[in-house]
């Protein structure tokens, strides 16, 4: 059926009728915050306790608005006659939001995440040189990241966590049995306390 000559048109003027109806609501920012999704892209934010110094998000990143500086330390050996061994140190993590297009492709390829979205969106400048922020800053950002959702009731528990909780009952049973073994010898040592009392008596008696 050929469509009615003008009905887009109708639509359209429905569609404005309807919001001239509405009333009309203006979000008072920067007086009120706005109410973001709990898992906003804002900025990204560094853990760089967790940051190896791998590069990998640096080579990943399309826009190479990440730059990385390190150097190498030498670290002893942690037994005697051991070798020593050699690691990376953090020297510069910086990121440049002039380029940054929010991908996130550096989060998702970090082995040991040490990348995380925060909801923070209040770093305007007046100078774009000015929006290459350092690791401190990222750090800064870093404890505004919002906590991940909850796991689903019925997911398999994660074997890092069964593998901590078996290890802390096993150190917990530990500690309670060394426990009753102690309160076991307390308890005995009066009992051999009175009796060496009452053969200490019978001796005197005789």
């Amino acid at each position: 059926m050929p469509p009615i000559p003008g009905s887009g048109l109708a639509k359209g003027l429905a569609v404005t009728l309807r919001t001239m109806t509405k009333r009309t609501v203006t979000a008072q920012y920067p007086d009120v915050q706005p109410e973001l999704p709990p898992r906003s892209r804002g900025v990204i934010g560094l853990f760089e306790e967790n940051c190896t110094v791998c590069m990998l998000c640096a080579r990943e990143c399309p826009d190479w608005c990440i730059y990385i500086d390190s150097h190498k330390e030498t670290v002893p050996p942690a037994a005697p006659g051991g070798r020593e061994r050699s690691r990376n140190v953090l020297d510069r993590f910086a990121i440049d939001f002039a380029l940054c297009m929010y991908c996130g492709i550096c989060i998702e390829v970090c082995p040991f995440d040490a990348l995380f979205w925060s909801p923070e969106f209040e770093y305007a400048e007046t100078d774009i040189h000015e929006l290459t922020h350092e690791r401190d800053k990222l750090r800064e950002w870093m404890w505004t990241v919002p906590e991940p959702p909850a796991l689903d009731p019925g997911a398999e528990e994660p074997k890092e966590i069964a593998a901590a909780r078996k290890t802390a009952d096993k150190l917990q049973a530990q500690e309670e049995r060394v426990a009753q073994e102690a309160r076991e010898a307390q308890g005995a040592q009066p009992g051999k306390e009175a009796q060496s009392g009452q053969a200490a008596e019978q001796e005197g008696q005789e």
